[in-house]
């Protein structure tokens, strides 16, 4: 099976084309709705972006475009990324989103570009809000608590070395979570000549300078493939993602190491990752921290196995595009587990488990989880399907065509047995 780009790394090489000193263009960017937000977020402040069936192009403007209302939808990196880029426009910017994402946290980066000379009018600290910036913003230090998301920093690292000053980012809080995303939007500013300063623990320090054009390939998206590779965990069967990359800052790439621990055998080689499953499935105790959007799935997987399971370090998911905490809990419930949160995750107890309406709430990653579950469960049913659209707009067509070609698979094997049994019994 294979999957489309990457939404972290495609979103983060289009804010940075779109801050660059020279066009750039991305080969192999993720057609969904997040990125088409992003896509149409920057255009609004005058980024000129042409795509081909080959690639997009990003010319950047001389000048940032004020005026324009961006909408978010429910894109974290949407309405955390392009806040600072819309702070170097000569006037107002207004952000608005899904109705959904206004219980989404904002002030932590809302309070930073107030700190680094932009003004904010946001009543409650949420989405709606409107910024007011310069071409010249001052920028330099800010304090801040990024424990609720790793977009806040990201979010000002991809923009700070426009700032007059560049951008002295220093956390203070709990462990930020998803570390890799951080990592990886250092790895890319890195590449277009920028200037980080990452040795000290919760500092980052970006030199003001400008940010070099690059032509750039994406990976594949390693967390959309966990509903797949899942999928031959639970069954038995086996599944190839190809392109796998050797060396990666996505999280998804803890797959492989997790799907170990569940018990399945995992294969990294010239072909792609292989899944195979075996006889059953073994509780776990994972911490997720590093990784978070892979715990509905993993939840699906643990409601699964031969023991209780313990999921920690994410109770940061509570602001994501839904309180996936809570949602885990209300439907593996309603399909006969045991679960229960704790401060900073779940705890979930296995047992026979039966069909029932599984509600995504409008989160692509819920719906990966139900529908794995459906692979096993008899007459699981998911209330919206088309919320997968948010990374993965051909979800539900390529998770058909995974089960159909599984199926010819094991017709066409047998068949086979078939004639081979015949074969022998045939007088020779």
């Amino acid at each position: 099976m294979s999957v489309p780009g990457s939404k972290s790394e495609t979103n983060r090489a289009l804010v940075l084309a779109a801050l660059a000193s020279g066009p750039s263009t991305i080969t192999g960017g993720l057609a969904a709705r997040d990125t088409a937000l992003m896509r149409d977020a920057l255009r609004a402040l005058g980024v000129r972006i042409t795509e081909t069936a080959a690639h997009w192009r990003v010319d950047p403007p001389a000048q940032f475009t004020p005026g324009a209302t961006i909408d978010c939808g429910l894109a974290g990196t949407v309405m955390r990324f392009v806040p600072p880029v819309a702070a170097l426009a000569d006037g107002p910017v207004t952000f608005d989103a899904d109705e959904q994402a206004y219980a989404r946290p904002m002030d932590v980066i809302l309070t930073a570009l107030e700190t680094l000379g932009a003004t904010v009018d946001a009543g409650a600290r949420t989405l709606p809000f409107t910024i007011t910036g310069h071409p010249a913003l001052p920028g330099g230090v800010v304090m801040l608590d990024a424990s609720s998301s790793s977009q806040f920093v990201s979010a000002l690292l991809l923009a700070g070395a426009r700032y007059a000053a560049g951008v002295d980012i220093r956390h203070d809080g709990k462990p930020i979570p998803s570390q890799p995303h951080i990592d990886m939007t250092v790895a890319m500013l890195r590449d277009r000549g920028v200037a980080v300063y990452d040795s000290e623990p919760n500092r980052w320090v970006v030199s003001p300078g400008p940010i070099a054009p690059r032509d750039v390939q994406i990976e594949p998206d390693l967390s959309n493939t966990a509903p797949f590779l899942a999928a031959a965990a639970i069954t038995g069967g086996s599944v190839t993602i190809p392109h796998w990359p050797t060396r990666t800052h996505q999280p998804g790439d803890q797959l492989r190491d997790i799907l170990q621990r569940f018990g399945a055998q995992v294969v990294l080689d010239k072909h792609g990752l292989t899944v195979h499953g075996r006889d059953e499935l073994h509780a776990v105790d994972l911490d997720l921290h590093e990784a978070s959007e892979l715990t509905p799935v993993v939840a699906a997987l643990a409601a699964l196995a031969d023991g209780t399971s313990h999921i920690r370090g994410v109770g940061h998911i509570r602001g994501h595009e839904t309180d996936r905490l809570a949602a885990l809990e209300a439907e593996l419930e309603g399909l006969g587990a045991h679960v229960s949160q704790t401060h900073d995750g779940l705890t979930i107890h296995p047992r026979l488990l039966g069909g029932n309406l599984w509600r995504t709430y409008a989160d692509h990653r819920m719906a990966q989880a139900g529908a794995l579950l459906g692979l096993v469960v008899d007459e699981v049913e998911l209330d919206d399907i088309g919320c997968t659209r948010k990374t993965m707009p051909e979800f539900a067509d390529r998770w058909l065509t995974m089960i159909e070609d599984s199926e010819r698979f094991s017709e066409a094997g047998t068949a086979t047995d078939g004639r081979a049994e015949t074969a022998a019994e045939a007088p020779q």
